[in-house]
């Protein structure tokens, strides 16, 4: 992105003929072009909230900040719902606090809350002089679908995938340019070999773009798509933002995107002219798919564009910022004055403040007895300082909100790095393995100093590599409008194709079991092998029906002794038991009341799962453990450990602690989505509840047993277990 945004700034310049340098200022930035920077500031510097957080660090960076008259922070909406969004606030706080007339301009193209993500980056006091400038443009966008030859009226998540190349291929010959965007770097991956193996002749004119690719291959594909040489790309969401390829034709989406606002995004990338209208194909890797591809079209043409939820009250950011503020020179407690005036921490008290700075120089209660933790020291006029250099290496190389599972290096024997990969995947390897990795077959030789190394292979078969959290979750946009493509075919109202083309897969729905209506809420109740499900069906996205069916598993527990296995998708929960319940008899309304709703919540096992979890993130934030070194990064298990032994100790001695309550405040509004899970229920003790007993699975959780399935047996086995579920009476 800021290469692109460079190479235009570049173009405009020379055409203007106007006297102006740009500079790039990223991680990848060499430390003799960033000392020429400070130096020489460059008209314009295209950067990250990452790297103005490191120059913080630096008193020489100081003469590039107080030269400042203006910022301009780009796509906006991406950095709004995330812990980077919080980081620039404080630096624009800063900013402001140095020259209180800078301008700073916020660019956005898909968000639903405009207004308050003004706010967000501006500051909450509306007194300041501001303006929301909206085009009055509407970009128009064709929604094509792809259908396969045969609708399976017992779907399974990704069994289409593959099959569906065969429709694709006459899209990409016919179009100059295309970008096929696969929603994990799994499926990237997976899309671009089985590409080359059905149509060889593709060689050399398609390419793979995901963020684990090393940055110079990369760069090699987005210099080769902008001047038209490649015929395709595979893609992630690393080719979503601020790329203007204009010789893109054609985009192609393999999966649900789940949500309106990414897919207008990735749409936007064909046709990207004043005028030009954008086209997208979509292609489903389920039949259920289908509905999603009619209510992002319904969507789109409505503008229905998700809001972004801002983070606020973020102690593990705050902390950061204010050893990175330390180490630059340091600070005084009136500081506060400053960090108030953003969004993130308007509404921070005297109190909750000086508990940081407490804790900042003596460690929290529970943790006051270990040095390490004592980071800050305070001189005798009241500046806050860090107090050793030691500790102000280890931050300066942990500045960041961006947190991931151990990544391990993957280098060739020979030297060529191409990438990188999550830690937990290299440990399944053995010397010998063969994966496939950058478009590549690779041979595993041998794991050192943290770096994977390889060998080409000829091996045709081999893993490919998943990440941890690679499922996007529904928004609720999506879910309301995928909701209202039912109930239109359950009123006649079948307008779309795609739901035309369901027809078979809804009449074998409503033959074994149900199809609830938008007065009715189905549960199913059934016995295969495994033992007794008890499905339910709120439409509402993974995240909502992870928290939704441990609530409920704890609900029930409360009333008979039992214990479940819990499954979810985009549509639904199962409830596993190994012991038969009268489903009439427990299933009420008082099953989804939303009293004492968050309580209950975090008095299932699963909330705290999640909490440990979501508290090692915040751990890395606030430098409550330390990932290591260049080159000796801590292992994973590490990491999780220290975290959890952390996150204990205050669970036990210390439940009032600023970053514990956080992790729970995290897990409920953007795990568990606590707010949408509470409207869902309401709207579910609003409904009928009914409950059938269907002889076998029934469409609509044939998925989501399958997706159980997959976890438990090899893809042989699988394949055998579906046919019987399949054929079963």
């Amino acid at each position: 992105m800021s290469k692109e945004i460079y190479n235009t700034c570049i173009k405009a310049i020379d055409g203007l003929g106007i006297d102006v340098t740009v500079g790039i200022r990223t991680g990848d930035t060499s430390t003799l072009e960033r000392q020429k920077q400070i130096k020489s500031p460059p008209t314009i510097l295209i950067t990250t909230p990452e790297s103005l957080h490191v120059m913080l660090t630096s008193q020489k960076s100081k003469k590039i900040f107080d030269s400042i008259k203006g910022i301009v922070v780009d796509e906006w909406h991406e950095l709004i719902g995330s812990k980077r969004g919080v980081q620039t606030e404080l630096f624009i706080s800063y900013l402001k606090e140095i020259n209180p007339k800078i301008q700073v301009w916020g660019i956005s193209a898909t968000i639903g809350n405009l207004e308050e993500a003004m706010d967000v980056l501006l500051g909450p006091n509306r007194k300041t002089k501001r303006a929301l400038i909206k085009a009055d443009i509407k970009k128009q966008i064709d929604v094509i679908s792809l259908f396969p030859d045969e609708i399976e009226t017992f779907p399974w998540s990704g069994h289409l995938g593959i099959s569906m190349i065969q429709h694709i291929l006459p899209i990409i010959k016919s179009s100059n340019s295309t970008l096929i965007f696969a929603n994990t770097r799994a499926l990237c991956e997976n899309w671009y070999q089985k590409l080359l193996e059905v149509e060889p002749d593709l060689a050399g004119t398609i390419a793979m773009h995901h963020g684990s690719i090393s940055k110079e291959l990369r760069s090699w594909v987005e210099d080769a798509l902008y001047d038209g040489k490649l015929k395709a790309v595979v893609c992630t969401s690393s080719l979503d933002l601020g790329v203007d390829f204009r010789p893109v034709e054609t985009i192609i989406q393999i999966g649900s995107p789940k949500g309106v606002a990414k897919f207008i995004q990735r749409a936007g990338r064909s046709g990207h002219a004043p005028g030009a209208v954008s086209r997208i194909y979509f292609v489903p890797t389920h039949s259920l798919e289908l509905i999603e591809a009619a209510a992002l079209r319904e969507a789109v043409s409505k503008n229905n564009i998700e809001s972004r939820i801002p983070y606020i009250r973020s102690w593990d950011v705050l902390i950061q910022y204010l050893m990175t503020r330390a180490v630059g020179g340091g600070f005084k407690s009136d500081l506060y004055d400053e960090v108030i005036k953003t969004f993130c921490y308007n509404s921070m008290t005297k109190e909750e403040w000086f508990a940081i700075l407490h804790y900042l120089q003596h460690g929290s209660q529970s943790l006051k007895a270990y040095d390490e933790y004592q980071r800050l020291g305070k001189t005798s006029d009241g500046t806050f300082l860090v107090l050793n250099k030691s500790i102000a290496t280890r931050h300066r190389l942990s500045i960041g909100t961006i947190v991931s599972d151990a990544m391990i290096n993957v280098q060739f024997v020979r030297g060529k790095k191409l990438g990188v990969l999550e830690e937990y995947f290299a440990a399944q390897l053995l010397p010998g393995d063969t994966f496939w990795f950058a478009g590549q077959a690779l041979e595993f030789v041998r794991l050192k100093d943290m770096t994977l190394q390889v060998k080409k292979s000829k091996k045709k078969n081999g893993k490919i590599p998943s990440y941890m959290g690679g499922r996007l979750p529904m928004s609720t946009q999506m879910s309301e409008t995928l909701r209202s493509k039912i109930y239109d075919y359950l009123d006649g109202n079948i307008i779309d194709k795609e739901i035309g083309e369901l027809v078979p897969l809804f009449e074998t729905q409503q033959t074994l079991s149900e199809l609830p209506n938008k007065d009715t809420f189905l549960i199913e109740y059934f016995q295969t092998k495994e033992g007794y499900h008890l499905l339910m069906y709120p439409f509402e996205g993974r995240n909502v029906h992870e928290g939704m069916a441990s609530l409920i598993a704890k609900r029930i527990s409360n009333i008979l002794p039992i214990s479940f296995s819990i499954g979810m998708n985009d549509y639904g929960f199962d409830l596993l038991s190994d012991k038969e319940i009268d489903v009439e008899k427990i299933i009420s309304s008082d099953i989804f009341s939303t009293k004492e709703l968050a309580i209950d919540i975090q008095a299932s096992i699963n909330a705290v799962e999640l909490a440990r979890r979501k508290f090692r993130d915040i751990a890395k934030i606030s430098g409550l453990i330390f990932t290591g070194f260049p080159g000796k990064q801590k292992r994973d298990r590490h990491l999780q450990s220290s975290a959890q032994l952390i996150f204990e100790v205050f669970k036990e001695y210390e439940p009032e602690n600023l970053l514990y309550l956080q992790t729970y405040d995290e897990v409920m509004t953007f795990q568990l989505e606590e707010e949408r899970m509470r409207a869902s229920l309401t709207r579910i003790q609003n409904q009928n509840i009914i409950i059938s007993y269907p002889k076998k699975p029934t469409p609509l959780s044939f998925p989501i047993i399958v997706d159980r399935l997959r976890e438990k047996i090899s893809s042989e086995k699988l394949i055998d277990r579906i046919r019987k579920m399949k054929l079963a009476k």
